[in-house]
């Protein structure tokens, strides 16, 4: 019996050693995943050195990462249709796992490139496939919490993850940072192998099944919500050095740390995110979004106060708590195609991390300050309100 089978009967499919071991290999990757995607971008200047070019140039090996993740999150998913997941799961270690051993090998701007875009070619399908495993191992009524327990990974990679590879690549030197990468990699692929359930693969499952998920236009609508929902949080992110020495005082010395709180926010969210979404999904999305406009526009108007910029960027943090909501939903509507789809939302979400950095910089360079980014974010976020309420109207009326 197929894992969608299983699914459509509410059966569950249980772990050779139980829950909480098969989750924690789950989230492991997603530690690894999330450390390696977001540790280069603090080690920017010590890349640009080591391979021989400027810092701007250098910047294009952040871009690589996400033209990674864009592409391959579907590709990867549509070619790995009929692939048993815990199988598809080791294959996207590995091909991980190939692009953080080339990253520290690299000697130059163009095999650091290729290595950081094969570095990011299993983000995406990484989560969306680690969701449908973790939702097939618990009750429907459950899912979305357990999806929102794969998401700490990425949390706890921002809270500890990118501190400790960061300090140690500014240490012992920067390709120390990726085999750290490489070898949390390695242990993951070793949890995976012992307590990720063995499911056969779906014999049902075609390229043709998964690529009709594009024809779907609730399908398309969900992704253009999650492509803008985040926008407004990368606006911020993206510029938050700046606007957090600049514009509230502080030193940045004290960047990490607070960057920690953003993360502490980042784990609260998606534990209380997936809880509310398991309770009234549709409703909890709205909220989400009406949470983010909120506090993001909070952002501009306290950001030169310490004390209250600290509090909203917590704040902000647990707007992440739309991930497992908006997963849950395009699992949800995915019908056949449901590793494509579930690929889809993370490609999105890089899609959101490019439209936020680029309405940042724009803002800010037509003379507004470092802090003006959370209008930017704000307005993002409204459009993504704009769109999810035109998503669910399309629906016919049918529940998600």
């Amino acid at each position: 019996m197929s894992e969608q089978t299983l699914s459509r009967q509410g059966e569950r499919i249980h772990p050779p050693v139980g829950l909480f071991p098969a989750m924690l290999a789950l989230g492991a990757g997603g530690l690894c995943i999330g450390t390696g995607e977001f540790a280069p971008m603090s080690l920017l200047p010590d890349l640009a050195r080591g391979t021989g070019v400027s810092i701007p140039a250098a910047g294009g090996y952040i871009s690589a990462y996400a033209a990674g993740v864009v592409v391959g999150a579907p590709a990867i998913a549509v070619l790995g249709a009929r692939q048993a997941r815990k199988n598809l799961l080791l294959i996207l270690l590995i091909i991980a796992l190939t692009g953080y051993a080339l990253s520290a090998l690299a000697m130059g701007y163009n095999s650091m490139f290729a290595a950081r875009f094969i570095s990011g070619m299993p983000h995406g399908a990484w989560y969306g496939v680690s969701a449908l495993v973790a939702a097939s191992m618990v009750s429907p009524q459950h899912k979305a919490r357990y999806i929102g327990y794969v998401m700490l990974g990425l949390a706890v990679a921002n809270v500890a993850g990118v501190p400790l590879v960061t300090w140690a690549g500014q240490t012992l030197g920067w390709r120390i940072s990726f085999w750290m990468v490489a070898a949390g990699l390695v242990l993951t692929s070793i949890m995976v192998m012992l307590f990720v359930p063995s499911v056969a693969a779906d014999r049902s499952a075609s390229p043709l099944k998964e690529l009709g998920a594009l024809k779907s236009p609730r399908i398309l609508m969900t992704f253009a919500v999650a492509s803008v929902s985040f926008a407004g949080m990368f606006a911020v992110y993206s510029f938050i050095t700046p606007a957090l020495t600049e514009s509230a005082g502080f030193s940045t010395s004290a960047v990490p740390w607070i960057l920690v709180l953003w993360g502490a926010g980042m784990v609260a969210g998606n534990i209380i995110g997936g809880r509310l979404a398991d309770i009234a999904l549709i409703p909890s999305i709205f909220g989400i979004i009406a949470w983010n406009i909120v506090f993001l526009g909070l952002f501009s108007l306290t950001g030169t106060l310490q004390t209250p910029v600290l509090i909203v960027l917590f704040m902000l943090g647990c707007g992440f708590s739309l991930v497992p909501a908006l997963q849950a939903h395009m699992m949800n509507i995915a019908g056949e195609a449901q590793t494509l789809a579930s690929s889809l939302t993370h490609s999105a979400f890089n899609i959101s991390n490019a439209l936020g950095a680029a309405g940042g910089g724009l803002i800010i360079a037509s003379g507004r300050s470092w802090i003006s980014t959370g209008w930017v974010g704000a307005a993002f976020s409204l459009l993504a309100l704009l769109l999810m309420f035109l998503s669910v109207r399309i629906t016919d009326g049918s529940k998600s």
